[in-house]
């Protein structure tokens, strides 16, 4: 938001108020609380309905940063970058693949954090050990990027005094987000996320109607890019451009099913009616909001020309000035979709905060460290990690603030998780995937994913091999190992001697 003109008094009023707000939602969270249990904290005693499933599911998924790096990427490939509505449709039909069936597991067995189906479907506390340190790790890096972004929202506003804004919107924003979210646990986060989609997604509305106002049809805007000295923007993918579609279809569409925080609404829905109707909905919402912020790049590209490297992804905070300044209604426009955006911010960085507390809490310290730990004791562990790990993230975050370029590294979250599809979407339905090659399937995937991503390999370009993910090479590696174990009668006696974890 580097680009938008200083807010007056009565707009800091209104986003003081709105964070206020969020407070009062965790007090009325924790108020709402039926039992001091795990199941209560992290799954709202599985009572969500459509509406707070489906709002909660969209402002999890859709963060600030996501909204920005997509006008950003569509400034700097043009048209091409209509990818982001592809992969945000995957990560729908991925859910689809094994959430119905996850749900009615997670409700009959009472699970509460992902690596509780893998424990019951594996009985292998070293998958269950391996499952939670990925994620974690994956959880931690996204973490501290939105807590990044937030401080990078404040430091736009503040003019000379930016570096000073940067500290205090991070730790301001980070102590509102932690109070609220330890109160009343996922229900008040839920709660926050219903309030912070539904102003997101009218946001993204009233953002295309006045971006058409401002500068005219989308047609006007494809014409002036045609005029212009990089008319390619607008050409037909070539075929490497369509490698790399089909490598964000996968890593994100499979990456993004597999979030922990996503795993755990999953659980949190009241019936598989809810969620199915849910997940019905949620398939449509690409277009409201991915395919938006592809338009605004887009009349960014045509209309605000010039830009290069990091600044790209300012685009959309130079179109929301050009709206700031035209009138009074989008000045006010622009303080709202302000507070949307921050709101986003915080309900994709909660709901990882309080993830990353539950896969600890009951994962690794009641599986490994106190196994026989009372419910009540484990739910008051898990509010201090929550604290432990945003104030450790929020830390790093200001030390971090002149080195941004460290936050390239959440780009390889999505090979890290891919590696644990077939331990998810292939082994809820094939019973004959046995632990002893999931475990090594996974050790090998990310091994290989990790050593493409970070070694010194003239043949990975911008990341990608042959315009293909790190990760997808490992998830083959992982597949065939996990697959081909199991299926070879050898293989199955050699891999289960591996698995040191199996009760």
């Amino acid at each position: 938001m580097n680009d938008l003109l200083p807010f007056g008094p009565g707009a800091w009023i209104f986003i003081a108020s709105y964070l206020g707000s969020l407070l009062i939602l965790g007090w009325f969270g924790y108020r709402a609380r039926r039992e001091n249990t795990l199941q209560d904290f992290y799954l709202a005693g599985r009572g969500f309905g459509v509406i707070v499933l489906l709002l909660t599911l969209y402002a999890t998924q859709y963060s600030g940063n996501s909204v920005f790096g997509v006008a950003g990427a569509t400034y700097r490939v043009g048209y091409s970058w209509l990818i982001a509505v592809h992969y945000m449709l995957a990560i729908i039909v991925f859910y689809l693949t094994f959430a119905p069936k996850l749900h009615s597991l997670a409700h009959a067995r009472s699970f509460v954090t992902p690596a509780d189906f893998l424990r019951d479907r594996y009985g292998s506390e070293a998958i269950c050990l391996v499952a939670s340190v990925v994620m974690i790790v994956a959880l931690s890096n996204y973490l501290l990027a939105q807590l990044m972004t937030m401080g990078r929202a404040m430091q736009g506003l503040a003019g000379a005094y930016g570096d000073i804004a940067y500290d205090y919107g991070v730790i301001g924003l980070t102590l509102i987000m932690v109070i609220y979210g330890t109160l009343g646990g996922i229900r008040a986060i839920a709660w926050t996320d219903v309030i912070q989609g539904g102003v997101l997604m009218a946001g993204f509305f009233v953002l295309i109607i006045l971006l058409r106002a401002e500068f005219g049809p989308l047609s006007q805007a494809t014409d002036t890019i045609l005029a212009s000295p990089d008319p390619l923007k607008i050409a037909r993918p070539d075929n490497a451009m369509l490698r790399e579609w089909l490598s964000y279809i996968l890593v994100i569409g499979m990456g993004a099913a597999l979030y922990p925080q996503a795993i755990q609404r999953i659980y949190a829905a009241r019936s598989r009616r809810a969620l199915s109707r849910s997940l019905a909905v949620m398939a449509f919402l690409p277009f409201a909001t991915a395919f938006i912020a592809v338009i605004a790049g887009i009349y960014a590209l045509a209309y605000v020309p010039g830009l290069e490297g990091a600044a790209t992804d300012q685009v959309l905070s130079r179109l929301l000035r050009s709206i700031q300044e035209g009138s009074l209604f989008g000045y006010a426009f622009v303080v709202v979709i302000f507070s949307a955006i921050l709101a986003a911010l915080m309900s994709t960085a909660d709901s990882a905060m309080l993830s990353i507390s539950s896969m600890f809490t009951k994962d690794i310290y009641g599986s490994h460290i106190r196994k026989k730990a009372a419910e009540a004791v484990l739910t008051r562990i898990g509010k201090r990690c929550s604290w432990l790990v945003v104030c450790g993230l929020a830390t790093l975050a200001i030390a971090l603030k002149d080195q941004a370029s460290l936050i390239t590294l959440i780009d390889r979250k999505f090979d890290l998780l891919i590696q644990l599809v077939p331990a998810f979407m292939v082994g809820i339905h094939w019973t004959g995937l046995r632990a002893g090659p999931v475990l090594a399937g996974i050790l090998t995937g990310l091994v290989t994913s990790l050593a493409l991503a970070f070694g010194p390999f003239e043949f990975v370009v911008a990341g990608k091999i042959w315009g293909f993910h790190p990760g997808i090479y490992g998830l083959c590696a992982n597949a065939t190992i996990a697959i081909g174990g199991s299926l070879w009668p050898i293989g199955q006696n050699f891999f289960d001697l591996t698995d040191l974890g199996r009760r």
